[in-house]
């Protein structure tokens, strides 16, 4: 939701500012692989009745996906792209002004906080579907 949700803003933004909605950019592109291989694995998971079989299977195309991850913070600096490169690094001194740092770290604690609780609820629903018919959960719920 949150790949899906950078996306869309990242249109909306993009109108004024490049001029148009979409630019083959390095880290949009990567992006948007990133989403469609999270709606691939989404789709996969759901298509098996088999909760195991399902667990299996995705979770070798994710390692494989993690790939991804480090293509999208680094493209900025291996290709020439639209985005500025990294603000806060751990190794150099902020390039962003201090009115901007602190209500972006405020925000990223806030926003680390929230994917927390969405991890940890979407992790008790998983749990109450699959042991459904144990007597644990009926006691439970």
């Amino acid at each position: 939701m949150t790949t899906f949700i950078a996306l869309i803003s990242g249109s909306i933004w993009g109108i004024p500012t490049w001029g148009t909605w979409w630019q083959w950019d390095a880290r949009i592109t990567s992006t948007l692989i990133l989403f469609i291989m999270y709606l691939g694995l989404i789709s996969l998971h759901n298509s098996f009745s088999n909760f195991e079989k399902a667990d299996k299977l995705t979770s070798w195309l994710v390692i494989i996906g993690a790939v991804n991850i480090p293509i999208i913070k680094k493209s900025v600096d291996w290709w020439s792209t639209l985005h500025q490169s990294a603000s806060i690094t751990l190794t150099e001194k902020p390039t962003i002004d201090v009115l901007m740092l602190y209500p972006l770290i405020g925000s990223i604690i806030g926003f680390l906080g929230l994917i927390t609780c969405l991890v940890l609820t979407s992790s008790k629903y998983q749990i109450l579907i699959r042991e459904k018919t144990k007597s644990w959960i009926r006691d439970y719920v």
